[in-house]
């Protein structure tokens, strides 16, 4: 008896591992790479976008100072991707910041504002977003 409900456990197990790693999910997200200049600053944007969330891979390279590197993530809502960067920092120590990002004509406007917390998350201040003189504008790298 005990072999027997060792061998249900092991197969619940294992449908609960493979339900769980379903690719139906994974699938429904694309890869898409973008790029900004800004003098001589540049920036490489990787993401996985799926219809309402995204994540991937963001990097600042500052020219002759050094670079931020580190993970981003978020929600899509109609042309306005809003969430995070995780980074750490070209001194070494590990920050978070909000992210927002606009999407216009196959091309992504970095948004700036006035930067503040909420329940201990970064968030831009009400009213301070603003799409206007972007550091950044992305445009998509064609693979």
């Amino acid at each position: 008896m005990i072999k027997f409900f060792k061998a249900v456990s092991l197969l619940m197990f294992v449908f609960i591992l493979f339900s769980c790693n379903s690719k139906e999910k994974q699938d429904s997200y694309r890869d898409v790479v973008y790029r900004a200049v800004n003098d001589k600053d540049t920036a490489v944007l990787a993401l996985k976008i799926s219809g309402k969330r995204f994540y991937g891979r963001y990097e600042i390279s500052y020219y002759k100072i050094g670079k931020d590197s580190g993970d981003v993530r978020g929600d899509i809502k109609e042309n306005t991707l809003t969430g995070d960067f995780h980074f750490i920092s070209n001194g070494g120590s590990w920050k978070r910041i909000p992210l927002a990002l606009l999407k216009k004509e196959d091309k992504l406007i970095l948004g700036n504002g006035v930067i503040g917390t909420y329940m201990n998350l970064p968030c831009f201040i009400q009213g301070t977003l603003n799409y206007n003189e972007p550091k950044f504008v992305f445009e998509e790298i064609q693979k």
